[in-house]
């Protein structure tokens, strides 16, 4: 009698709870709906110039805008590109970028990349950038940064609502917002995926790494929790980004996880990163003097992801192994940009490692230089160092191999795949994981014959071509012109 007796009290319960959810659903739907008209009528406000002429408006999503990194070269190479194409369209850029203006932001970008824009553009500031820091988040980061994200989407779309958005950053959780609630045709453009399978089975394996902690992998129960929470976030993000109306990546390495994860493969393609070869190609290929200090320089944003302390252990090998060897004196220069606090700690951090490492008088740090200033490191350069895990793709490794640079990359992702690969079965430059594998790639570079050096430079010089702003731009459009119809 009690079993039916709560039996029957449950299915008394049953109708009456579906009904709330069932009205409170209808009620959002409606909430939505309103919410989406709104922003249409602001849409059709905006839009209207002055002639009483409607204008397509083109939105980018790129929150450190002003940073000095390959994927600020993609957004504004990109908006070259349309500028030229479309330019009777109006141009804007979301950006966190809240402590200079506009005017500032596009001098960086000639200043860093040798850009100039050919028509203005607007910039909307948004005031929580704050909320897709890394920082922020010491736990459960993904998911804190991608819901962050759909709140500072919010903010953006609050104030201007586009007819074309383009997440050039990789906030996929932003599609979503942006296609059903603001009715724009959206686009992507992924420079490393939010969760890869890679990283999946790090956790799988209990591998440590910059982002698997070593508390985690050495605790069985914490690692299948871990696992859990990546694989459920690793559905929701394929959700998010099979919104997208086009996909763009930048390597076959994002490719083959953007196609396993987000199941869109008719309208995604490879993209490949803008580089500005043919200036670096100016630059006279001659073989530097062995007489005299060599250096060594690495290009990259100052991220966890990098992993600039290989670069500095491998290089203190290096010098460990010049004392027994007739090396010449040796100089490790860091190219890269700040985006925020957390990059300056980092920066000092690998000052504290140098100087523990006893390298300090040898290793120097140059932050957000000009353009002008990083081509002339790369003319003098005799050897350039990647050491990020899986990068997904590597413009600062294309820079050095078009200025004559002999590039030493990691042996994974898109450097493996599409960049340090032979070129007409001739050698372009070198791969290594480890500590030991990159100070006896670097020793047994300097040892190579001058002729020897000088036939692969040539070799990586002829690779790139297919690297440039033009192929860029002719394959960017390509992808989203179906977004302009």
């Amino acid at each position: 009698m009690c079993g039916l007796f709560e039996t029957g009290f449950f299915y008394s319960l049953l109708f009456p709870g579906l009904t709330v959810c069932g009205v409170l659903c209808i009620c959002l739907v409606i909430v939505l709906w309103i919410i989406r008209q709104h922003l249409q009528r602001k849409k059709k406000s905006v839009s209207t110039s002055k002639n009483e002429k409607d204008q397509m408006v083109v939105a980018f999503f790129h929150p450190y805008c002003n940073a000095g990194g390959g994927g600020e070269r993609v957004l504004w190479c990109a908006l070259r590109a349309l500028q030229k194409r479309y330019p009777e369209a109006v141009y804007v850029v979301y950006t966190g970028d809240v402590n200079v203006s506009g005017q500032q932001i596009l001098e960086g970008a000639f200043r860093r990349f040798n850009i100039r824009l050919v028509h203005p553009v607007q910039f909307v500031f948004l005031r929580k950038r704050y909320l897709v820091e890394d920082g922020r988040y010491p736990h459960f980061t993904l998911l804190g940064q991608s819901l962050g994200s759909i709140l500072l989407g919010w903010e953006a779309l609050m104030q201007c609502v586009p007819d074309v958005y383009i997440d050039s950053m990789g906030y996929a959780f932003t599609l979503p917002l942006f296609k059903y609630i603001g009715g724009c045709r959206v686009a992507s453009y992924v420079h490393y995926p939010t969760i890869s399978t890679d990283m999946l089975s790090v956790v799988k394996n209990q591998n440590t790494g910059f982002n698997n902690a070593a508390f985690i992998t050495k605790n069985p129960l914490l690692s299948r929790a871990k696992l859990i929470y990546y694989y459920l976030f690793a559905f929701i993000y394929g959700l998010v980004g099979s919104c997208s109306d086009a996909v763009m990546v930048n390597s076959s390495w994002t490719l083959n996880h953007i196609l396993s994860l987000w199941k869109v493969g008719h309208c995604t393609s490879i993209v490949y990163p803008p580089c500005d070869v043919q200036t670096f190609l100016d630059i006279p290929l001659h073989e530097k003097k062995m007489t005299s200090g060599q250096l060594l320089v690495s290009i990259g944003q100052f991220r966890p992801e990098k992993n600039h302390p290989l670069q500095i252990r491998a290089f203190a090998k290096l010098l460990g192994k010049k004392r027994a060897e007739s090396f010449p004196s040796l100089k490790l220069i860091l190219i890269g940009g700040c985006r925020n606090k957390d990059d300056e700690f980092r920066v000092n951090q690998l000052r504290s490692l140098s100087e523990e490492l006893g390298v300090q008088e040898d290793v120097e740090f140059k932050i957000n230089i000009s353009f002008d200033e990083l081509k002339n490191y790369l003319s003098e350069a005799a050897i350039g160092l990647h050491t990020m895990w899986n990068e997904h793709f590597g413009i600062g490794i294309v820079e050095c191999m078009a200025a004559g640079t002999i590039i030493l990359a990691h042996n994974s992702g898109g450097p493996k795949l599409d960049i340090v690969i032979p070129h007409e079965g001739h050698i372009t430059g070198f791969l290594a994981e480890s500590e030991e594998g990159y100070a006896d790639a670097m020793a047994h570079i300097l040892s190579l014959s001058a002729e020897k050096r000088l036939q692969i430079r040539k070799n990586a010089r002829a690779s790139v071509s297919r690297f440039s702003d033009q192929e860029f731009e002719v394959s960017f459009l390509s992808s989203v012109e179906k977004l302009f119809k």
